[in-house]
């Protein structure tokens, strides 16, 4: 092949084929871009308030007073934090990432010609080993990857050898429509009804739209009281809780004093008050606990770094997950800390993490290579902060298509001598999920070998590269795909017995075909 410069990191992708970017989807895949809850201390019944009358006894203890309002101490819902990223334009993930095989899981491997169209040269095969009789395969995180994935690089990268052996995954072959975000691939609004909830937020994603990434969510799960909020970088994260300027003249236990009285002098006007509407105890009700509410907000996040991503030394620093060089110049670093910052603390019950221009079928490989290195450096830092935090997680990867190869080979260092990849094909895509546990990794299903890997792979692909669309419900529908995925997060809470009440127009089948399109046993 001609020697081609291939594109830098975050330069934007024009194909002659793909019509010029129009949508916000369309600059996303391509690169032409990167991809606010506010909480107020005021109240609509100031008017009522006597301010020669501003004096309130103050209690010593704030859960007296959190309780009538549903407000609690504890972080999140107690349910594992979930964290998708949605790679816009097409990514490959099977063969050359995530090892994808036939009907006896990811080692019953495929034709050369079929690891061929996923990337794989003749001499890269996972059947095979390289010049140092190492075989082309990695379970270093339990779910085989090939040995040079570039996702795989860059978790590990990120991660200790301990995170690695507490972490398992699962991959399934599923086919999606190319370079469109009308895959209503995100799971979220699904997750959130299993359980997932935060103490700031239910929802968060790092684009503005409904389902908080690229791709859109199952209409059927669309619950838009808890639609995303959007946060892709850290100045969104502190500015998610806001007190006013109480915080800053006052002292934080001040702040909360004055909030407190606030509460009990609107407390006792509102039982002076006849609002004359049918709703008079739900109206005062959510005065009160508004009042209610921000005292307690002031009390857990008045001090801004408790929130704030670049001041966790877990995150940001000599001792940090990102040395503070890599994560001040990539905005890519920036929204994978902002989003699991807020997650993996329970302050929200699940994110997505969008990341742009993976349409990379640019006559290369390098490209691609770059961009893969990159999302598993982020991936690989969300599964690292969770093990630092000691708190289990689940991670989803997708994106809209796939791409294939034609068997030329990029010989360019960062093409590290793999196929190039020609152009968008569905029929290679998958989509794979890991899961973090800091109590030690994840066991499959399954009383046997042969079984755990039919459980470690939901579906399979045919002989030739392709997804066999008749190996599982969600091979051939994303929709299925994304039941699938909410499905595996209630297993690992051992509460798949309640998926078909939670989703009475389910299409996984009967409890068989649901159990078979499990992955793992409880880890709660």
């Amino acid at each position: 092949m001609s020697k081609k410069k291939h594109f830098d990191l975050d330069q934007p992708l024009r194909h002659p084929d793909h019509h010029r970017p129009v949508t916000r989807r369309d600059f996303l895949a391509q690169g032409f871009r990167a991809g606010l809850g506010t909480v107020l201390g005021g109240s609509v019944f100031s008017m009522f308030a006597d301010p020669r009358r501003a004096h309130a006894a103050l209690s010593s203890d704030l859960e007296a007073l959190r309780g009538p309002c549903g407000i609690s101490a504890a972080g999140g819902a107690g349910k594992i934090p979930f964290i998708c990223f949605d790679l816009a334009g097409g990514a490959n993930i099977a063969g050359s990432n995530v090892l994808v095989g036939k009907q006896g899981g990811q080692l019953d491997f495929l034709s050369t010609a079929g690891y061929g169209k996923q990337g794989l040269p003749g001499d890269m095969v996972p059947s095979l080993t390289d010049t140092s009789g190492n075989p082309f395969i990695n379970t270093d995180l339990g779910l085989a990857f090939h040995s040079d994935s570039g996702m795989l690089r860059g978790i590990l990268d990120k991660i200790a050898a301990g995170t690695a052996s507490a972490t398992n995954g699962a991959v399934i072959p599923a086919r999606s429509e190319n370079d469109t975000g009308n895959n209503p691939h995100n799971p979220m609004y699904g997750i959130n009804r299993a359980g997932a909830n935060g103490e700031l937020l239910a929802l968060i994603g790092s684009s503005s739209s409904e389902s908080g990434g690229n791709s859109m969510a199952p209409m059927g799960m669309i619950n838009p009281e808890v639609r995303p909020t959007k946060v892709d970088r850290p100045t969104d994260v502190t500015g998610l809780v806001d007190v006013g300027d109480l915080v800053g003249l006052l002292s934080q236990a001040d702040t909360v004093a004055v909030m407190e009285s606030m509460y009990r002098i609107s407390d006792a006007k509102l039982g002076r008050v006849n609002t004359k509407v049918s709703a008079d105890a739900v109206i005062k009700d959510l005065v009160r606990c508004g009042y209610m509410k921000s005292a307690d907000l002031a009390d857990r996040f008045g001090n801004p770094a408790d929130l704030d991503p670049v001041r966790d030394p877990d995150i940001v620093g000599p001792g940090g997950i990102f040395t503070s060089t890599e994560f001040n110049n990539d905005r890519e670093f920036q929204k994978a800390a902002s989003v699991m910052k807020l997650v993996v603390n329970g302050y929200a019950g699940a994110g997505t993490i969008t990341m742009g221009g993976y349409d990379y079928h640019t006559g290369d490989r390098a490209t691609g290579e770059i961009r893969d290195l990159r999302a598993g450096r982020c991936i690989g830092a969300c599964l690292e902060y969770a093990a630092r935090r000691n708190q289990p997680l689940m991670i989803y990867v997708f994106s809209d298509g796939s791409v294939f190869s034609n068997g030329m080979i990029d010989d360019s260092v960062e093409g590290r001598g793999k196929g190039v990849w020609t152009g968008d094909n569905q029929q290679t895509a998958a989509s794979f999920f890991l899961v973090y546990n800091p109590a030690g990794r994840p066991q499959l299903l399954g009383g046997s070998a042969d079984e755990q890997a039919r459980h470690q792979q939901l579906g399979y692909m045919r002989p030739s590269g392709d997804v066999e669309t008749a190996s599982s419900p969600a091979a051939n529908n994303v929709n299925l795909l994304v039941e699938t995925i909410v499905l595996n997060y209630l297993a690992l809470h051992g509460e798949q017995g309640s998926f078909a009440s939670l989703f009475p127009n389910h299409g996984l089948g009967n409890s068989s075909l649901m159990d078979s399109m499990t992955a793992f046993a409880p880890i709660v």
